[in-house]
């Protein structure tokens, strides 16, 4: 029958098929959160970028590398997350929808958003230039919680750094550092610029997620066992 899938009921000693309905809501609510937490991912790191007070890690290579190459800040985005990706290969990472949607999207709207922001007058009064930092690591943290939340696959990102530490069994703590202070490093070598909400970020990202995570986590479906 269209629309409805066997379960297997237990009853006491007897087990019993009978027909469930689909939940095409579920379906829908995790393809619509992770579209808003990757749109609004692009924003947050425009608005970090434009304050000039500091680059989310990984955007102070893109920075970096952006002003070396010429080319866009997505594009660079764009490079640097397939670049990740092919580490997943010998990490044995399977990207699912998420993971690529998070590649496109992203580096499809930061220049956009960019180029919006740069509307804003020059140089920016110090109080704006706060709000847009402290502003988009709050909406960083929104968004990470929505996308992840989503449970569509990881972030390039993300993926790499879950990769690494089930292959060489470190804390997650030590494996995202390491991470991050090499492409901050890099990064800043090139040309990126390094901060006070570089810091911020660093410090407060964690919490953040932490914090909103359980929020905007869509249940997993439960086993007929369960039921």
């Amino acid at each position: 029958m269209t629309g409805q899938r066997p379960a297997a009921v237990r009853t006491g000693r007897r087990a019993r098929t009978v027909l469930r309905p689909r939940r095409p809501e579920r379906a829908g609510r995790r393809l619509g959160q992770l579209a808003v937490g990757l749109v609004l991912y692009a924003f947050s790191i425009a608005a970090l970028v434009s304050s000039g007070l500091g680059n989310m890690p990984w955007d102070v290579l893109s920075e970096g590398a952006s002003h070396r190459t010429g080319w866009s800040f997505g594009a660079l985005t764009v490079l640097i997350s397939v670049a990740v990706l092919l580490c997943w290969i010998p990490l044995r990472q399977r990207p699912g929808f998420g993971t690529v949607a998070n590649v496109l999207v992203i580096g499809a709207l930061v220049d956009p958003f960019l180029a919006l922001l740069a509307r804003l007058p020059e140089p920016l009064p110090w109080w704006v230039a706060g709000l847009l930092a402290v502003g988009g690591i709050v909406l960083n943290g929104l968004a990470t919680a929505l996308y992840i939340g989503a449970r569509m696959g990881p972030g390039p990102r993300d993926g790499l750094m879950t990769g690494l530490v089930r292959r060489t069994g470190r804390p997650v703590g030590v494996v995202r550092t390491t991470i991050e202070v090499l492409v901050v490093t890099v990064g800043w070598a090139l040309g990126g610029t390094v901060g006070f909400a570089t810091l911020a970020y660093a410090l407060g990202i964690g919490p953040l997620v932490h914090a909103l995570l359980p929020r905007f986590t869509v249940p997993e479906r439960k086993s007929s066992a369960e039921r």
